[in-house]
């Protein structure tokens, strides 16, 4: 079992010192949250929790770009590894955002993965010109895109939204990019279980989870990908804590646990007690599951 530090209740100022903490107590990876703009209005609804509640926390909150998170964080770093949980793909470039992924993974030894993502709010796409009802098939030659491109070699893609010549991008790491895919509905299943190099779910209960995975797992098998063993399941059941709640994660498949390890309701919390709880859970759970 491996442990993910969940960076969307932090400020985005604390980034530097959680993750040093954490690549010091054995966490695997972090992981943080991405929102390029908050509209007024909305024709979206949040699939997740309560649409107005998510609105608020959004448009409360102060999101830095992943991309500037990440190579801030593996500049301080050693071990660690990043990922945006998960990034709206489709809405960006997807050469532009290839070139982006490519070079951090370059820069910090192979240390970033690629939460990837839909985004629930049209807005993401119709502000950015790009079309609301193609996003399914945008994500899957988004997809095909930065995995070409990561090659290193002569790579070119031809299609109605998408169509560039023979290029290659110099530098590109020396190991793959995984490509974690995120959602609950059934074509993200499906999708994570035919392209993906693992899962990502949004916060949720055991029960809820348990059912996902199974039905995650019934896709793998009609794709003929259950038999990867590098395949990453990151669940986020953030009300576990002790060590058999996380011997009960794996054993339902999960690889990677999400969660954040202090009481995100205590408001007289500081910095140094995030610090501590991050150190402490390390002892206390991540040396004794090794």
């Amino acid at each position: 079992m491996r442990f993910v530090l969940e960076l969307g209740f932090s400020h985005y100022s604390e980034y530097v010192a959680l993750a040093q903490a954490a690549d010091e107590a054995g966490w695997s990876s972090v992981s943080m949250p991405d929102s390029l703009f908050f509209p007024k209005l909305t024709e979206s609804d949040y699939p997740y929790a309560d649409t107005e509640t998510i609105r608020q926390y959004i448009g409360g909150t102060p999101f830095i770009e992943p991309f500037i998170s990440m190579a801030t964080m593996a500049a301080v770093t050693k071990n660690i590894k990043m990922y945006p949980g998960v990034m709206k793909v489709p809405v960006r470039q997807p050469l532009l955002l290839a070139k982006l992924l490519t070079s951090l993974a370059v820069v910090s030894n192979n240390r970033l993965m690629l939460g990837a993502g839909l985004s629930p709010w049209k807005e993401d796409f119709t502000y950015n010109g790009v079309d609301f009802e193609k996003r399914g098939k945008l994500m899957d030659e988004c997809i095909e895109i930065i995995r070409g491109c990561m090659t290193g070699e002569y790579f070119e893609f031809h299609s109605e939204n998408y169509d560039f010549g023979p290029l290659k991008m110099n530098p590109v790491p020396t190991q793959p990019i995984p490509i974690l895919i995120g959602g609950h509905a059934k074509v993200a299943l499906k999708r994570a279980a035919r392209v993906g190099d693992g899962w990502v779910s949004a916060n949720t209960d055991f029960d809820t989870l348990k059912r996902l995975i199974v039905e995650l797992n019934q896709y793998r098998d009609e794709f003929g990908t259950r038999n990867r063993a590098d395949f990453q399941i990151h669940g986020l059941e953030f009300s576990s804590r002790t060590i058999p709640d996380f011997q009960r994660l794996a054993e339902i498949g999960v690889t990677d646990a999400g969660l954040i390890p202090w009481d995100v309701t205590n408001p007289k919390l500081d910095l140094q007690g995030r610090l501590d709880a991050i150190r402490r859970f390390g002892d206390e759970v991540i040396a004794k599951m090794k």
